[in-house]
């Protein structure tokens, strides 16, 4: 009964992992040629990974000059 087990579990891993693969791989030279095709984007892409973010909005005062008609005066 084992080797029907694994037998089975050979017949139904084994081509998906071989479809994964392939999809891993075709991404993977889709993106190559893109990066070779399009170098200042990649590395615009490489230095916005190191860029600082944005630091975060803040909430404009009580005098500040737009008040929405849902705060009430």
């Amino acid at each position: 009964m084992l080797v029907n087990v694994v037998g089975f579990l050979f017949i139904l891993v084994l081509p998906l992992v071989l479809v994964a693969g392939g999809v891993v791989t075709l991404f993977a030279v889709g993106a190559l040629f893109d990066a070779l095709d399009h170098p200042e984007e990649l590395q615009s892409r490489i230095e916005a990974l190191f860029r600082k973010p944005l630091p975060p909005a803040r909430v404009p005062g009580k005098d500040h000059y737009y008040r929405p008609y849902w705060a009430g005066k």
